[in-house]
């Protein structure tokens, strides 16, 4: 029987292991960490959003420039085959009023144990602790609790992720391993980050709120998510969502009343206020809440008194921010293995017979089902692609 070895054990690395043993191949999966699928569990402690029901349109827009070399693995493993997937796995799932769909359970440790469960069935060897170091001649050298192993398989399928949350696996020390073999890489970047802010005293008490309702934008993003005022910033899924524009250098900007116009929002403006202050104004004639009020006020300090000036300045608050969160504590990261470096099916195009997934792939895509869906697709291709290539090598 021909073996194949997949090192890394998070969602890629576990679609890619699943396929090559549905072709019939003896698999072995290597994982550096003492338990697999570490940054897939604590993703999901907040809700497991497994996928997005999304256009083809919406799918291109979310993985823009990437799109195109992702094209055939989201129509081979696109949304609707990974919510097949999940409910073959026992996962009852419901879509959220934004197409985003979560197992009723909202956990992701039913599904990784039944996912488990059927690899251990299909004979999928799994090994824990065991850290690749690269290549030794033809075999992959892994340090062990039991000192340095080698493995050497007919296939090999790579899925390290990769270079944030170190502490859950994803620290890209795989790049110096394969740049050194001549592999093309795109440098790493923080995405889906949060930015850094740095508050003056007022803001404090508002720590924990929540943004609602709101519109952000940075150069070409735009989203309509929440985020949440913490002591160190900004965070949330609608600034993760332009947080590229943000890296790329455009200016972040807040419309806090995006289903308002400018000439509506002057217009209750211009009623009149009495003895009331312009907060209080604010408040009564726009329903700003004190989330939205302290995020203006903070900003654009002093604020102009003038319904004229004031209407347009609601619809673009311009957000002064340090910085992204450091990429160690991005959800996500750009960069990697770049796409001309591998062929149609995955394959290091310097390397035959390996083959990479996951995020290891020079992609990126927003929080919402969109960075699970393009894992588990690769994976999935990664995996079949090995296997076919295998066959035809024969």
């Amino acid at each position: 029987m021909k073996r194949a070895l997949v090192i890394g054990g998070g969602p890629a690395g576990l679609m890619a292991a699943q396929e090559l043993a549905a072709a019939g191949l003896s698999v072995t999966l290597c994982e550096a960490k003492p338990s697999l699928a570490r940054k897939f569990l604590m993703a999901g402690k907040s809700g497991l959003n497994l996928t997005k029901v999304a256009s083809r349109d919406e799918l291109d827009a979310a993985f823009g420039e990437a799109a195109g070399g992702l094209s055939a693995m989201l129509d081979a493993f696109g949304p609707d085959a990974v919510q097949s997937w999940a409910e073959a796995l026992g996962q009852r799932l419901f879509i959220g009023s934004t197409g985003r769909v979560f197992p009723e359970v909202m956990k992701a440790s039913p599904l990784l144990r039944a996912w488990l469960a059927r690899l251990t069935d299909a004979g999928v060897e799994i090994r824990t602790r065991w850290r690749w170091q690269g290549w030794d001649g033809t075999a992959m050298r892994f340090a062990t609790p039991e000192g340095v192993r080698l493995l050497r398989a007919d296939v090999t399928v790579l899925a390290l992720g990769g270079a944030s949350w170190a502490r859950l696996g994803a620290d890209g020390a795989w790049a110096g391993l394969l740049a050194e073999r001549g592999v093309a890489l795109a440098p790493f970047a923080p995405a889906n980050a949060g930015i850094e802010m740095r508050w003056s005293v007022h803001m404090q008490r508002h720590f924990g709120a929540a943004l609602k309702g709101v519109g952000w934008s940075a150069g070409p993003f735009a989203s309509r998510g929440e985020a949440v005022i913490s002591a160190r910033g900004l965070e949330g899924g609608g600034i993760y969502a332009v947080s590229r524009g943000i890296r790329e250098g455009h200016v972040l900007r807040v419309d806090l009343l995006p289903e308002l116009g400018a000439a509506e929002i002057a217009a209750r403006l211009a009623r009149a206020r009495g003895k009331a202050s312009l907060s209080n104004h604010l408040r009564k004639v726009l329903k700003l809440d004190p989330a939205k009020l302290a995020l203006l006020q903070e900003m654009a300090h002093p604020l102009p008194g003038a319904a004229e000036a004031l209407a347009p300045l609601l619809k673009r608050v311009t957000i002064r921010h340090r910085r992204l969160r450091p990429m160690d504590e991005a959800i996500s990261t750009a960069g990697g293995v770049t796409f001309p470096a591998v062929d149609s099916r995955l394959m290091l195009r310097d390397l035959p017979g390996v083959f990479v997934a996951g995020e290891m792939l020079d992609w990126e895509a927003p929080t919402g089902g969109y960075l699970l869906t393009g894992c588990l697709a690769t994976g999935y291709w990664a995996g079949r692609g090995a296997a076919d290539w295998l066959a035809e090598s024969a």
